[in-house]
């Protein structure tokens, strides 16, 4: 009878681990599935299947059908969302420290941009994420912002007077639009195609990605190649949901991640290069002469005032400085 006991209290011990170990996540996004977004959170999928031998299995949430970015990281707060990829755009409500991120023309390039978040100070405001019941682990990208408009080309700060443009929820966005004439409008990008159809905004910026990825000629016929602001992306995962996984299992987690935003910046790597040409097939006037000089001056009143503020004068000062 003992030897049978023990038996059964192993089996019950092993079955336990193995329920343990099988899980179900899903990982949400706000673009189309057919996004830079998508690509990472299928490759992460896919890479999570191979590495936990299809114990974890992970259910691509696009298109905002669990919320917009606000949402989706108050889900993964309490534990209702596993996983997601986000814009910087809500995140410093949530970590100020990300705003240093978001002011205007602070990169140089992809490769800089890159480098900087790859590194020490990219996994330093990694880090951060803990602190808010989050798990930062990996950056990704949507690319250098661009405006699109339905009222007519824009090529110097004087286009945008009075443009009612849809932005980010960040404060950052909001002031520097607001400081060249702008009258920028906060909204979840899970209104915004609704909006830009019913006339109650002219315009919207994004990185080409997000543009092509949502036919935005389809709604604004002109683009200006302002690049205004390099938007990174990253890759978040519930602290609850990390808290209940082995250390081998975590493990599996950021490599996972890390091959996700290889995914993400390989479609903006081709985004890139076709996306300009593939929005003028597509009818959309495209302007690639822009003073960007002019708009550069027009928003350093942003960086004296929020800078400061927000108490990373001295990090944006580090961003400049590992550039160089």
């Amino acid at each position: 009878m003992k030897f049978v006991a023990f038996c059964t209290a192993a089996l019950t011990t092993a079955t336990s681990v193995v329920a343990v170990q099988a899980a179900e996540w899903n990982f949400a996004l706000t673009p189309p599935l057919e996004s830079h977004y998508g690509a990472a959170a299928t490759t992460f999928a896919e890479q999570m299947a191979e590495l936990s031998g299809g114990d974890i299995t992970v259910n691509v949430k696009a298109g905002g059908v669990l919320g917009g970015e606000r949402e989706m990281l108050e889900g993964m707060q309490i534990g209702t969302i596993e996983l997601g990829i986000s814009s910087t755009g809500p995140i410093g409500n949530f970590i100020p420290e990300t705003y240093a991120l978001d002011f205007p023309f602070l990169f140089d390039s992809y490769e800089s941009a890159r480098a900087v978040l790859d590194g020490e100070i990219g996994q330093e405001l990694l880090d951060k994420f803990s602190d808010v019941g989050l798990v930062g682990l990996a950056w990704g990208e949507n690319g250098f912002r661009n405006i699109t408009s339905s009222r007519g080309p824009i090529s110097s700060p004087a286009d945008v007077e009075g443009l009612k443009i849809r932005t980010m929820e960040n404060e950052v966005h909001l002031d520097a639009f607001s400081e060249m004439g702008a009258a920028p409008t906060p909204m979840s990008w899970t209104e915004v195609i609704t909006s830009l159809q019913q006339g109650t905004i002219d315009a919207q910026e994004n990185p080409i990605p997000i543009i092509v990825a949502n036919n935005l000629w389809e709604v604004q016929p002109y683009a200006s190649m302002t690049q205004h602001v390099y938007s990174p992306a990253v890759i978040v995962m519930s602290q609850i949901t990390w808290d209940g996984l082995s250390e081998e299992q975590q493990g599996w987690v950021r490599e996972a991640a890390k091959a996700a935003a290889a995914a993400d910046r390989a479609v903006v790597d081709q985004n890139e290069a076709d996306g300009v040409a593939m929005m003028r097939e597509n009818g959309m006037e495209v302007v690639e002469d822009v003073d960007k000089e002019a708009f550069a001056a027009a928003v350093q009143p942003t960086y004296d005032k929020l800078a400061e503020e927000y108490g990373v004068a001295d990090l944006v000062d580090r961003i400049r400085a590992a550039q160089e």
